[in-house]
């Protein structure tokens, strides 16, 4: 049993050259207006202000490391803290996704083999259910996913939800209405910036990367097996 004690949403750097992909500087900003009644999931903008695109590992590891480093803070240099770090429950970090991203790691050449390893084997997964994806035929059909199976957590909604990024940014591109589809400030901070609009100054190229992993933005909660995990 785990309890989620935080979640970070990591924008992707504007480098992954997304189509419609608008300036990491406004998706970072967007999702701190969605997330100002949360209080347990942040916007971390590291990987969106790095001078290069990041393969999904490498993000990772980087929060993982900062995690590690922000845990042997609050116990001190002089290990005064009244429990250890070797017998408190170590929060974990995991990738959170659709369904749909465990097919892509059958597409030739997008994900290294080591990478997804790496992913399922020291980290592990949530995935949401999507329509039209067989998330456990995808775990079936892949040896290493197999192999970790038991770290891929498979989230199932009691109530179906197909609505998604690419369809909010269709409808905006369409001018149609998103109300309740978004918070009320994002869909403001949309507008005075004319993002998404068929007549944005700001486009994302469409190019091909060939390690071109996932899309944007991203969460990673961080669960504890105990319920003494860190609150935040």
């Amino acid at each position: 049993m785990y309890q989620v004690v935080q979640g970070i949403i990591s924008p992707v750097n504007d480098n992954y050259r997304k189509k419609d992909l608008a300036a990491a500087q406004h998706r970072v900003a967007m999702v701190r207006l969605a997330l100002q009644t949360s209080d347990w999931i942040r916007v971390d903008p590291w990987e969106s202000e790095q001078t290069q695109w990041m393969e999904t590992v490498k993000v990772l590891r980087h929060h993982h490391s900062e995690l590690l480093s922000s845990l042997s803070q609050k116990e001190g240099p002089d290990h005064s803290g009244s429990v250890s770090l070797e017998r408190a429950a170590v929060p974990e970090l995991k990738l959170l996704c659709g369904a749909d991203v465990l097919k892509t790691f059958q597409t030739p050449n997008l994900w290294k083999d080591e990478h997804i390893q790496e992913i399922v084997e020291k980290f592990g997964m949530v995935c949401v259910g999507r329509v039209g994806h067989d998330a456990k035929g995808y775990i079936s059909a892949s040896p290493i996913l197999q192999r970790y199976q038991h770290n891929i957590h498979l989230a199932r909604e009691p109530v179906p939800n197909e609505i998604s990024a690419t369809y909010i940014r269709q409808a905006l591109g369409q001018g149609q209405s998103v109300k309740y589809l978004l918070p009320d400030a994002v869909i403001t901070y949309i507008k005075h910036h004319n993002l998404y609009a068929r007549d944005s100054s700001w486009k994302g190229e469409s190019t091909q990367h060939n390690a071109g992993e996932r899309k944007a933005p991203r969460a990673m909660p961080e669960t504890s097996h105990s319920s003494k995990g860190e609150a935040r």
